[in-house]
């Protein structure tokens, strides 16, 4: 009997694994077609000289050490970099702030928590389009703004310092994923601990600095990691604020907007040198990973979890 009760057992459990490689085989494939071997297929044309209308010629790391002497490959880097060590730090705080303004107690909340969303779901084309006249040196609104003030303006569109705060600036104005991420989380913090808090003395920056933060650290954690990658990759906004066309082939004043997935786009797209674009999506791809981890390791001291650690 016991033999019995055995076999079937296996023979139920070898059902039940056949049935979830069923219901998940339309995942793994998909994966495999679409992620896993475009994956595999770039890593190997990283090391070819490929123009997709020729068949791939392997040239080992030459891709690689083209990089080294390409000047744009170090600006766009540069350009990169910068921008995420700028808007990164910058939209954080920016998004935390408007999340706890979110959490006041006052008539027409509801509406504030649903206009701070709404630039998160415009189109980035309207956006860029919508930006640059905000931001144009001549007559935009920013600088109008401004001049009320006594305030002359930069010329934020055509002058390479100013190029990418001026992005960094548009791109804070869709900051909505992570005002409804930190308003989320704003709530479930404890109220009892905030109760104690008033109780021993402690005002509103101590509550904050000693409660809030602490406790909504994994999360903010979260959002630095997501920002950074996708810092990393910004595409559309500066494609559409400073076309080539206008800047005579350059992405905006003396290649000031040229990110590193722009100049990848040109490799592979218009030059059609999908080998080197290929080494050069690789290479921010170890990047990130190298940012990522550090920021990983470093987050041990500063992340609050429930273990103390």
């Amino acid at each position: 009997m016991a033999g019995n009760r055995t076999t079937k057992s296996r023979f139920r459990l070898d059902e039940e694994a056949r049935a979830g490689f069923f219901f998940v085989s339309p995942f793994l494939l998909g994966f495999i077609v679409f992620t896993a071997g475009p994956l595999l297929a770039s890593f190997y044309f990283s090391f070819t000289r490929y123009d997709v209308l020729n068949p791939p010629v392997w040239r080992g790391l030459e891709n690689y050490r083209n990089m080294l002497q390409d000047e744009r490959f170090s600006k766009t880097l540069y350009n990169s970099l910068y921008f995420t060590l700028l808007y990164v730090p910058t939209a954080i705080p920016f998004a935390l702030g408007l999340a706890l303004l979110l959490q006041a107690r006052v008539r027409g909340v509801s509406f504030w928590r649903t206009a701070f969303y709404l630039p998160e779901i415009t189109p980035a084309v309207a956006a860029g389009v919508l930006w640059l006249r905000i931001l144009s040196a001549q007559n935009g609104l920013l600088n109008e703004a401004l001049a009320v003030i006594g305030i002359n303006g930069p010329a934020w569109t055509i002058d390479a310092q100013w190029v990418k705060p001026a992005i960094v600036m548009m791109k804070l104005w869709s900051v909505g994923w992570i005002v409804v991420i930190y308003f989320a989380a704003l709530q479930q913090v404890p109220k009892d601990l905030y109760e104690a808090a008033i109780v021993d003395g402690a005002n509103a920056w101590q509550r904050f600095w000693r409660i809030t933060l602490p406790m909504i650290s994994n999360v903010i954690f979260f959002t630095v990691i997501m920002l950074t990658i996708f810092s990393l990759n910004i595409f559309t906004e500066p494609m559409v604020m400073f076309p080539p066309q206008v800047f005579g082939g350059q992405m905006g004043p003396q290649d000031s907007a040229l990110f590193y997935v722009l100049y990848l786009f040109d490799q592979a797209f218009r030059n059609f040198r999908m080998g080197y674009a290929s080494a050069l999506a690789w290479v921010l791809f170890v990047i990130t990973l190298i940012i990522v981890t550090l920021q990983v390791r470093g987050s041990r001291r500063l992340v609050y979890t429930d273990s103390g650690q």
